[in-house]
């Protein structure tokens, strides 16, 4: 990165997606980095990306699908996806995620894909499914690829 950033808590852009906080730390052409606020159970459906992703868990529990693996962690764990690696994940628990995409301009897909949080918090809960084919659009504008179930 070739510019100083800072960011204070509360600071920076933030969308609600999928039920979920996505508060963007750094967007750069290098990296793009990202926490993740979640609740139990609401997490993105199975989809690749065009660069690596990044998960550090800083509060709760995820369960992380990972080109047919299954993996766990709690607070501390770390997960590195490869670019194109089938993958998606779940709060068991309310959850906190540290996420590095590398490199950057996921944040275009965040930005278009949900809606800016007018608070740095948890939106409401969904109460309608997501609309899968929208997202599936913007998903395949910004190099992303959801793989949807037969």
């Amino acid at each position: 990165m070739a510019e100083t950033v800072v960011r204070q808590p509360g600071q920076g852009d933030a969308y609600w997606l999928l039920g979920a906080l996505f508060d963007v730390k750094v967007a750069t052409p290098e990296l793009t980095l990202v926490e993740v606020h979640l609740r139990t159970g609401a997490g993105p459906p199975p989809h690749t990306h065009p660069g690596g992703e990044s998960v550090y868990v800083l509060e709760g529990r995820i369960r992380y699908h990972i080109d047919g693996a299954v993996h766990e962690g709690g607070p501390g764990a770390f997960f590195h996806v490869p670019q194109d690696t089938p993958e998606n994940f779940e709060p068991v628990e309310d959850s906190r995620l540290l996420v590095a995409y590398t490199p950057g301009g996921i944040e275009g897909f965040i930005a278009e894909a949900g809606e800016r949080a007018p608070r740095h918090e948890l939106p409401p809960p969904p109460v309608e499914p997501p609309d899968v084919g929208r997202l599936v659009e913007i998903g395949r504008r910004h190099g992303m690829n959801l793989v949807l179930p037969a």
